[in-house]
């Protein structure tokens, strides 16, 4: 029997997804777990894994056209059936794939795609003729609405003509601004107000719109949400890390060893949850949700946004592994090679802007967590000693930013101070 494969729902609150491309070929076989699309979301693109065993007979959508999670994308053959048969079966996930479209007319379109992979023989395109049907996805179309394109001179690439994402994107970034520029009128230099001390006045500066990119939608949209939503309360800890960065140069110094402070920042905020396992939750409409183990987010800087990839089991994690792991998520992260699962869980992130040279930030909730750890730069700073005496230490500012739902205050500053004695006294990390 068929399987037909849907359009997975890659992260929380996810309504809808494109195809970014398909990374297993008509005909080849597919194992559980085997890379099976790219799926790009407004945030990120990420690698979705198949579900199922089977042969790939055919694809309901290609690359670049979008459908709501749910949506037939695939079908798959299984064992013993023919790629004919299984297509023949899955005329209805044919069906849907289309309607999903928002058009009606897409049906044919989306049919011929099926037709088109499973012969290896797409139509060639053409051009559109005066007051035809233009054939386009909801991605495609809000594309065009963004950059002011009348979809109607666009000659599309896809089967049967349809246009897709990359038609769009052939065409530049020239007429994304033609829309917000603004037309120019002659103005005379006489006519403007007289400035304080008989000056003109200047006309105002000059600027450029930049389009909203989909990943800058969803963090305005999300942190938005998080920020009006979430009771926010904040606690600040100035924590003395000379003890943990001398531990860090004698880790590194093990051939083929690098742990970064970040790293030990992680691994202590692990810790620290495992001290005080009732941080160690988060906000559901039914219940507060209390994890057994530890799952962490990093906050990872991309181009045009942010992504907060998770690290599991953080606190069964040497040192070493879990700066492996990090640096893993990180550099896939910014390639877009994330997959769907690495972006989902967790009770808490870390935000870590000190290698900017922040002293001392605040930071956003990232939903439905109930924790985040913002870190500031280590430096050099005045110090009161136990004596009372003036001396030097290299000194880290952190704040923790919690949910008043889960975290009383009480809790928010057990929790802090398990995370500031583990940060002071970092061989407790190793054992």
């Amino acid at each position: 029997m068929a399987i037909i494969v849907r359009m997975p729902e890659i992260a929380t609150g996810t309504d809808a997804a494109a195809i970014a491309g398909w990374l297993v070929a008509v005909g080849e076989p597919v194992q559980v777990g085997q890379p099976l699309a790219e799926i790009e979301t407004e945030k990120a693109t990420v690698e979705f894994e198949a579900e199922s065993a089977g042969t790939l007979a055919g694809t309901l959508l290609a690359p670049g056209a979008s459908a709501p999670v749910g949506t037939p994308i695939a079908v798959l053959a299984v064992d013993g059936e023919s790629i004919e048969a299984a297509l023949a079966e899955s005329g209805g996930g044919v069906a849907a794939a289309a309607a999903a479209t928002g058009d009606r007319g897409d049906v044919e379109s989306a049919a011929q795609i099926v037709v088109d992979v499973a012969s290896d023989s797409a139509r060639p395109a053409s051009p559109v003729e005066p007051g035809a049907r233009v054939f386009a996805s909801p991605l495609v179309r809000k594309l065009a609405r963004e950059r002011n394109l009348d979809l109607a001179a666009v000659r599309g690439t896809g089967p049967g003509g349809r246009i897709v994402r990359r038609d769009i994107e052939a065409l530049g970034p020239t007429a994304a601004s033609s829309r917000s520029a603004a037309p120019e009128v002659p103005v005379s230099v006489d006519a403007l107000p007289a400035a304080p001390g008989g000056a003109t006045s200047a006309p105002g500066a000059a600027f450029e719109d930049l389009p909203h990119t989909g990943m800058r939608r969803a963090i305005a949209r999300r942190l938005t949400e998080s920020k009006g939503t979430v009771p926010h309360f904040y606690l600040v800890a100035h924590c003395r890390v000379d003890a943990l960065i001398a531990l860090r140069a004698q880790i590194n110094a093990v051939e083929g060893t690098r742990v970064s402070v970040n790293d030990l920042v992680v691994k202590a905020v692990a810790a620290a949850l495992r001290d005080v396992p009732e941080a160690n939750a988060i906000w559901t409409e039914e219940a507060t949700r209390r994890f057994s183990g530890v799952d962490i987010s990093v906050a990872v800087s991309v181009p045009g946004g942010l992504l907060t990839p998770v690290v599991r089991g953080v606190e069964r994690l040497s040192v070493g592994e879990l700066g492996a792991a990090i640096r893993d998520l990180a550099e896939r992260a910014r390639a877009g090679k994330l997959r769907q699962q690495e972006l989902e869980g967790g009770s808490f992130s870390v935000s870590n802007l000190g290698m900017y040279g922040t002293s001392e930030f605040a930071a956003i909730l990232n939903p439905p967590q109930s924790g985040i750890l913002a870190v500031g730069a280590a430096e050099q700073r005045p110090v009161v000693e136990s004596d009372g005496s003036l001396g030097v230490a290299t000194m880290m500012t952190v704040t923790l930013s919690a949910d008043h739902r889960v975290l009383d205050g009480a809790l928010a500053a057990e929790w802090l101070a398990a995370f500031t004695k583990r940060i002071e006294q970092p061989l407790s990390l190793l054992v």
